[in-house]
């Protein structure tokens, strides 16, 4: 499998918002490049931008910021509670296209195989909201770069019909719009 090549850099202004967004004394070292692309190639997935150059320049996560309950966890780290012990799998593309309500539909054959593959393939995991919903940027597949929120209910654009970026995700937190009000 051929990875793809990184996103163009953010321009200043992102990454200067992304900075303010993230209060110095709250955020975990950055990675730096080397070790940003050690993790991509040993997991078959580019990061998307501007989350690459977040966690390789200005922090590889923060206990304040999106999402509210433990803020952003660093590159490749799983909350404790976290619900699925699936092997993930970045480099596979992320399954779905549009959200996927599944509690209370009936079961079909593959239906855990499916919910497992959300769980597991073409995303890394920016966090949780109690331990009852995830919020994950996808890494692979056509919704590369998009947020989603998943739990036990089902699996959301986040935040709606057309899932938003990991810029405007931190944005909507920033200003009090959205899953956080």
């Amino acid at each position: 499998m051929t990875m793809a090549s990184p996103d163009e850099r953010p321009d200043e202004a992102a990454l200067e918002f992304l900075r303010s967004a993230f209060e110095p004394a709250w955020r975990e070292p950055a990675l730096g490049y080397e070790a940003v692309s050690a993790w991509e190639t040993e997991n078959g997935a580019v990061l998307p931008e501007p989350y690459r150059s977040l966690v390789a320049e200005i922090s590889n996560g923060s206990s304040v910021g999106p999402p509210e309950d433990g803020g952003l966890l660093p590159l490749g780290r799983l909350t404790p509670g976290w619900s699925h012990r699936v092997d993930r799998d970045p480099a596979a593309p992320f399954p779905l296209r549009e959200s996927w309500a599944w509690e209370g539909e009936p079961l079909t054959a593959g239906h855990d195989e499916r919910v497992a593959d959300v769980y597991g393939h073409g995303s890394v995991v920016l966090g949780t909201d109690d331990e009852l919903f995830y919020w994950l940027l996808v890494v692979n597949g056509p919704q590369r770069g998009r947020v989603w929120l998943v739990g036990e209910t089902g699996a959301y654009r986040y935040p709606g019909p057309e899932a938003c970026g990991f810029l405007e995700w931190v944005r909507r937190w920033q200003v009090g719009d959205g899953w956080w009000d």
